[in-house]
């Protein structure tokens, strides 16, 4: 049974269709258009809805994490997915200050801080509060991690005027300040709520990239901040975490039973509220598979090749989804079969045999169906197909994440035999051999295997100095590509500034 622990949800003006869709003409900031009213309880709640629609399925902000990174491709084939070029923009560091999903991503997140902080005007309890203020920073890390620049309000502030703007040193200071002081009022858990541990890990994350994000093109990494970095770590392993026998039950149907890692996540309840999560299989799986997909999303067989054969991350059979549907977890490579083991065929009747060599765009009419390694991550949920809501709870912060966090931090401060004990004990929890020694470029590979499509990549890359590296269908990019544009519409807001080169 999933834990009814949930904030006024059936909120209408601020469900996951309204609250990331506010007004936006006041100097290109959300306005106060419902959200001025109700209780605090409901407030809270929508809070937590505005999350659903920057964060929750492959199309947002996971799309600019991931697409943008050498873990995912979106191939033109013919004339699906073109859209314009958008996708292939991400893909290849071409994107402009016109681009619609780095728009849209930037309202939404922002007004995630919006409703945030109008439930800080609502006599809040200090629980309350301090998870508003949690949920806030959440997403303000993220706009600082895309934008390097964060609007922001105080609770009661006239919207009419335009949001003030913190720059990157100053947000890092704000961030540090605001987890700390509202660490003592989250509660402990359970982990589909802002809890003290998720709040300590989003410190962590903070301090990790806090070199990176001063200094895009060179990062550097502060002794004490990487300090600080492992005694979060240590703080959050004294919560009783485990790795999970079967990595991919981190992000089942019951994965609120089932994981024993997950930190933060929001919850879905099956059939009855959540979001269109199901598009983590719909954006990858072929039309003639079950359930249908939309054949679009493939990994680079490069990203694929960094795993070994015996390593359970790379997936496999899994109760539940490969014999009802025939489709394994993890990558789907070659032929494609149903439940009874009887090959596939795409719409041409040409066998669905999933091939690792995808170019950008797709002009073969007999290879660009087949053209992409596919990805399973989450489980699909067959008793919810029918309403679009499945069950999975996503997943924003798992233990193995620390883990590795911890090691990058004694790497970079020259404890790598710390660091390669803990790499090896995630590696032999997931069938992967020990390694015999551990370098930087190792240490991101892992992270590539551990935390695949769960929109880090582009944060790891930029952080590791290998973002404007070239990589299959994509050369090297320039500098500017590091931070994305302020989009066009927001630039009525005098206090944000066009980033460099754009």
């Amino acid at each position: 049974m999933k834990n009814k622990y949930i904030f006024g949800f059936a909120v209408v003006a601020l469900s996951f269709s309204g609250c990331t869709k506010l007004d936006e003409n006041l100097n290109g900031q959300v306005g106060s258009a419902g959200v001025s009213g109700g209780n605090v309880a409901s407030l809270l709640g929508a809070t937590y809805a505005a999350m659903i629609g920057p964060y929750q399925a492959p199309w947002n902000w996971a799309a600019l994490q991931e697409v943008t990174s050498d873990e995912i491709i979106v191939p033109t084939r013919a004339g699906d997915w073109d859209d314009n070029g958008a996708w292939r923009s991400l893909h290849l560091h071409k994107w402009a200050p016109d681009h619609t999903r780095i728009s849209d991503v930037f309202r939404d997140l922002n007004s995630i801080s919006y409703v945030a902080t109008s439930v800080l005007g609502a006599s809040p309890t200090p629980s309350q509060a301090a998870q508003a203020r949690f949920l806030r920073a959440f997403a303000q890390f993220s706009i600082l991690d895309g934008w390097g620049q964060v609007p922001y309000r105080d609770a009661g502030e006239d919207v009419t005027k335009p949001s003030r703007v913190r720059n990157a040193a100053d947000e890092i200071t704000y961030l540090i300040s605001e987890l700390n002081a509202i660490i003592p009022d989250l509660p402990n858990g359970p982990a589909n709520v802002a809890n003290k541990n998720a709040a300590k890990m989003l410190l962590m994350k903070v301090y990790l990239n806090k070199g990176a994000f001063l200094n895009r093109t060179t990062p550097t990494f502060d002794a004490a901040d990487m300090a600080r970095v492992i005694t979060l770590a240590d703080e959050i392993a004294a919560g009783g975490y485990t790795l999970t026998a079967n990595y991919f039950d981190n992000f089942a149907p019951t994965n609120d039973i089932l994981s024993k890692e997950n930190i933060f996540t929001a919850q879905n309840l099956g059939g009855t509220a959540g979001s269109d999560l199901d598009g983590q299989w719909k954006c990858t799986t072929h039309y003639n598979q079950n359930p249908s997909g939309y054949n679009g999303f493939s990994t680079l067989s490069n990203f694929y090749a960094k795993f070994e054969a015996n390593d359970t991350r790379r997936g496999g059979s899994y109760t539940g989804q490969t014999n009802v549907s025939g489709i394994r977890i993890g990558f789907l490579v070659g032929q494609q079969v149903n439940q009874n083991g009887v090959a596939l065929k795409d719409r041409k009747g040409n066998p669905l045999s999933f091939d690792p060599q995808v170019s950008i765009i797709e002009r073969d009419p007999n290879h660009l169906e087949i053209a992409g390694i596919r990805v399973i991550k989450y489980p699909i949920d067959f008793a919810n197909s029918g309403s679009n809501k499945p069950d999975n709870d996503w997943v924003y912060f798992r233990y193995s994440d620390v883990l590795l966090m911890k090691a990058e931090a004694q790497m970079r401060t020259s404890q790598t035999a710390q660091a390669l004990a803990l790499v090896n004990t995630l590696r032999t929890a997931r069938g992967a051999s020990a390694l015999t020694s551990l370098t930087l470029d190792v240490l991101i590979d892992e992270r590539g295997r551990e935390l695949y499509w769960e929109s880090f990549r582009r944060q790891d890359l930029i952080r590791f100095g290998k973002f404007l590296a070239a990589w299959q269908e994509k050369p090297a990019s320039e500098a500017k590509y590091l931070v994305f544009p302020i989009p066009d519409n927001q630039l009525g807001n005098p206090n944000l500034i066009q980033n460099p080169g754009y």
